[in-house]
């Protein structure tokens, strides 16, 4: 991304406190918090801030932005909300779903009011997620993670991820007809795992999300 575009992120909102999913953020606040007018906001669960607070943003990993310049005036500023909560911006919702990981974790349901999106973040086998998807009327794009090839079923299973068999099984319990894009592959194991979840769940149309793919809805 380009300067001008990350000066314009104004929300983030955060799954888990995993590496892999906050790495970017102390260089974003490095990077622009002293030209942004206002600070950046930061939604999760209570349990993630703590974590970054605690491990990342201690002044020993990296500064405290929510301190910086003044605790009156940071550059970070953070907003925890719950399993279930709904935060509007412009227009968009934002719900936190449930998430199966290893650390407190939630998916996220983005409502335009025309259509909905899913992003289920790091999960594994998880009957309260689908059952709070398939409330969702106007649900048009779901994206889930599938991080291990069927090779590694048991690893998938004991770090609380998906490979292609869970990923079929769990479709299975979604009761729309939407568009499914897989995320979180695991880099060295890309044309397996996506050729697994072609053949395992061919019947749902699953396509590899791509960078800087976009969604209107």
């Amino acid at each position: 991304m380009t300067l001008s575009e990350l000066e314009q992120i104004d929300h983030v909102f955060l799954t888990h406190a995993h590496l892999d999913h906050i790495a970017a953020l102390p260089l974003i606040v490095d990077t622009v918090g002293t030209v942004r007018q206002q600070p950046l906001v930061v939604h999760c669960l209570p349990e993630v801030r703590k974590s970054l607070q605690d491990h990342i943003f201690n002044w020993k990993i990296w500064p405290d932005f929510g301190q910086i310049p003044s605790a009156n005036n940071p550059f970070l500023l953070w907003h925890t909300i719950e399993l279930g909560e709904t935060v509007e911006l412009g227009g968009r919702r934002f719900t936190t779903l449930p998430a199966n990981h290893v650390v407190p974790a939630v998916g996220y349901w983005l409502n335009s009011g025309k259509s909905s999106l899913v992003f289920t973040g790091d999960t594994t086998s998880n009957d309260a997620l689908w059952e709070a998807v398939n409330e969702i009327p106007n649900l048009r794009y779901l994206i889930i993670e599938t991080a291990f090839p069927n090779t590694e079923r048991e690893l998938a299973i004991q770090s609380k991820h998906l490979c292609p068999s869970l990923l079929a099984e769990e479709l299975g319990k979604l009761a729309h007809t939407v568009q499914v894009f897989i995320t979180h592959l695991k880099p060295g194991a890309v044309s397996q795992t996506m050729a697994e979840v072609q053949e395992d769940a061919s019947r749902f149309g699953p396509r590899m999300l791509a960078n800087g793919q976009v969604f209107r809805f």
